[in-house]
């Protein structure tokens, strides 16, 4: 988080420089939460693209090596919707092309919620066209794919 970043140690020393004293790589979320997707079932998208590219630059500057941003998708009858995995997937897109401009490795969090009455086989395929979507975004952002970490969700 932004204030997490600029907090000091008891000594005053900035705490990246702690972190980076004990070989820790400090990062920063830079997602601003979801908000409603309009035209959807109660789904969501992620906002924070507005300024991104001046709050990584300022981040990289004070000492962040990387970034994350989450994107939820929730499994029901009819989600995730296609509007939903396309507007998430560009989104993600925007957020890892902005930070490698500004030299920070992007973390993509394209989140499919375990919750809800779906099996493991609806669960498996959403968690797959969700990827797709994202991959073929970021393809078509042009983000350096080898430079990029994905936190997937996990199935049990």
């Amino acid at each position: 988080f932004h204030e997490t970043l600029y907090q000091k140690a008891a000594a005053g020393v900035p705490f990246t420089k702690v972190l980076q004293d004990k070989n820790i790589i400090p990062g920063i979320k830079v997602d601003k939460g979801v908000v409603p997707l309009m035209g959807t079932d109660n789904e969501c998208t992620t906002q924070g693209l507005d300024g991104l590219s001046e709050r990584c630059a300022q981040y990289k500057k004070d000492g962040a090596q990387f970034a994350k941003w989450r994107c939820v998708l929730k499994i029901q009858k009819e989600t995730p919707s296609y509007q939903a995995m396309l507007e998430n997937a560009n989104v993600l897109a925007r957020y890892a092309s902005i930070c490698q401009q500004n030299g920070l490795v992007p973390i993509v969090e394209p989140e499919v919620l375990p919750d809800g009455e779906h099996d493991l086989d609806t669960a498996e395929k959403a968690t797959e066209q969700v990827l797709a979507f994202t991959y073929k975004a970021l393809a078509d952002h042009h983000v350096f794919l080898e430079g990029t970490l994905l936190k997937p969700n996990m199935w049990t």
